[in-house]
């Protein structure tokens, strides 16, 4: 049972949810940028939520299957086809043995009315990405060269094996259905950019009063010089962040959310993939809640940091669980397997 990459698109690599507990050693969790989007693709076919599925960054990706099974692709879309057939985000649908998953390149994407350039999608297949785990989990660390399919984004030709799956004939093959997506509101700004709440950092206080109001008024533009380690901001007016006194500072913890600030002023918000510890100065922290909305946030696309305390994160950070949980209760009422 095997998934066969014709064409990976610019990156694709195996994901979960991520290797955690080895920060110590300085191994980043890495895993799905948009762990609420695997999770909900793998309910939607059957699986446990932290069962491997690819990522599939700027479309372009061409994907057959040599097995009946069923997938499910949760993130931006690309025009996403099976067989011709249109292929929506958040359905569960059965696929036979020989068809074909087409996405579109982000540019081709928007140039046939697809809307805003999209940047990543999640796909889960029933029974996972059967590759072998490596402390513990099946992710790509792109940057150390190990877990995944032999340590590495996909490349044309990759045969992944898939795991044995929950789903018993019949449901396999039962027609299409879906969710509700996440709710990007109430949290888009009224200007159209995507809003992300933010904790205050532990050096806040140690920026300028006129960088602490930029922080939260400014529109920052996500770089082309993003990637899953972190996203690069630029203020739309040339603003820099500036701390009253350039100090040295000792390296310390960092995860991802954390929005560092270089000595060019521009910050950076560390990603799955970043680095463990960090030297600059942290301004702030995008809540855990919001990070999904980051990871599909498409590059030139528009933020504002919004500030909120810490009973504000954990009341969404419970909220998106109550939303996962709704999925899942939903999926076992109509009979759908909700392995552990």
């Amino acid at each position: 049972m095997t998934l066969l990459i014709e064409k990976p698109g610019p990156l694709a690599s195996v994901q979960d949810l991520g290797r955690h507990g080895h920060r110590q050693l300085g191994i980043c969790p890495g895993g799905a940028l948009d762990t609420l989007a695997l999770a909900i693709a793998n309910r939607l076919v059957g699986n446990a939520t932290g069962a491997a599925g690819l990522e599939l960054t700027l479309g372009g990706s061409v994907l057959r299957f040599e097995t009946d099974t069923r997938i499910a692709l949760v993130g931006d879309d690309f025009g996403a086809t099976l067989d011709g057939q249109p292929l929506w985000p958040c359905w569960s649908v059965p696929v036979a043995a020989g068809q074909t998953l087409r996405l579109a390149s982000a540019n081709a994407s928007i140039n046939a009315g697809g809307g805003k350039a999209g940047l990543r999608s999640w796909l889960a297949v029933a029974g996972g990405i059967d590759v072998a785990p490596v402390l513990g989990s099946r992710s790509t660390d792109l940057k150390a060269g190990f877990g995944g399919h032999e340590g590495r984004a996909l490349r044309k030709g990759d045969r992944l094996p898939l795991g044995a799956s929950a789903l018993a004939e019949a449901q396999r093959a039962r027609r299409a259905f879906g969710v509700r997506g996440p709710d990007w509101e109430p949290d888009a700004a009224a200007d159209g950019a995507i809003a992300l709440r933010v904790l205050p950092g532990p050096e806040f206080e140690q920026f300028t009063v006129a960088s602490r109001d930029q922080l939260w008024g400014e529109r920052w533009r996500i770089t082309p010089q993003s990637n899953r380690m972190g996203s690069r901001l630029a203020s739309a007016s040339g603003a820099e962040l500036r701390r009253k006194r350039a100090t040295d500072m000792l390296s310390s913890g960092v995860i991802p959310g954390t929005i560092q600030v270089p000595p060019s002023g521009q910050p950076i918000i560390l990603m799955g993939d970043a680095q463990t510890t960090g030297g600059y100065p942290r301004i702030g922290v995008v809540i855990r809640a919001d990070l999904w909305k980051l990871a599909q946030a498409p590059l030139d696309g528009s933020l504002r940091l919004v500030p909120v305390d810490a009973a504000t994160a954990l009341e969404a950070w419970a909220a998106q669980q109550r939303y996962v949980a709704q999925v899942v209760q939903g999926l076992a009422a109509a009979g759908w397997p909700t392995p552990a």
